[in-house]
């Protein structure tokens, strides 16, 4: 089941998309389990998804079996800065000024359109082989309700430990091995407390796509 979050894709915006946060997606998951008449199931988040995901499984915990992470941000928001270093000196010529011309400052505000421009200018970094990032186009997302939950995180930071550390549901980590997430700090996180198992694979910050035979062979044995 692959789903818009809200007031993204083909999904309805709430009234203030402006009041949006992230704990709205996190409950949105647990609520479309139970409408669709789910007992359990086992949740999968990618990079920002996996933040999603993280929360939604520390809110409806009996509703999940299994969870997997691949690349997911950190239950604290430590990674921004060092994310935003490693994406600049992994480009080169007008893809590097592209990024280097949006400030971090800049995206603490819920400007749709700028935020749509940062995500094209730093998809290059994602992969470990440049080569493989030029088959991909990002697509032009513009969400006003995606941008402001996304703005109202870098501006003020935060801290998910609290509510995630005690999660005692079995969780996967897929983490590639030169994502310019770093892997350090996100081993040093304690993504979801004793029961996840992190694996490195040769990958970027996509594995399913750079590592697919070992990401999905990891991913279909945990399950």
């Amino acid at each position: 089941i692959l789903y818009d979050q809200r007031g993204r894709g083909a999904s309805s915006a709430p009234a203030n998309p402006w009041d949006s946060s992230i704990d709205d997606d996190a409950a949105d998951v647990g609520a479309l389990r139970r409408a669709l008449g789910i007992r359990q199931w086992d949740v999968f988040g990618h990079s920002w998804g996996g933040g999603i995901s993280m929360l939604a499984v520390a809110g409806d915990p009996a509703g999940v079996r299994r969870l997997v992470l691949a690349d997911p941000v950190w239950s604290t928001s430590d990674w921004m800065a060092p994310l935003r270093r490693n994406v600049i000196d992994r480009l080169k010529g007008e893809q590097r000024a592209a990024v280097e011309q949006i400030s971090e400052e800049s995206l603490g505000t819920p400007d749709p359109v700028l935020h749509s421009a940062y995500a094209q200018a730093v998809y290059p970094s994602w992969f470990a082989d440049p080569d493989m990032a030029s088959h991909f186009v990002p697509p032009v997302a513009i969400s006003e309700t995606g941008t402001a939950t996304l703005a109202r995180l870098r501006r003020d930071g935060y801290d998910w430990r609290p509510r995630t550390g005690g999660v005692s549901t079995p969780t996967l980590v897929i983490h590639g091995d030169v994502d310019p997430l770093p892997l350090a700090v996100s081993r040093s996180s304690s993504y979801m407390g004793k029961d996840a198992h992190v694996v490195v694979v040769p990958s970027g910050h996509m594995p399913f796509w750079e590592a697919p035979q070992r990401f999905f062979e990891l991913v279909n044995s945990f399950l």
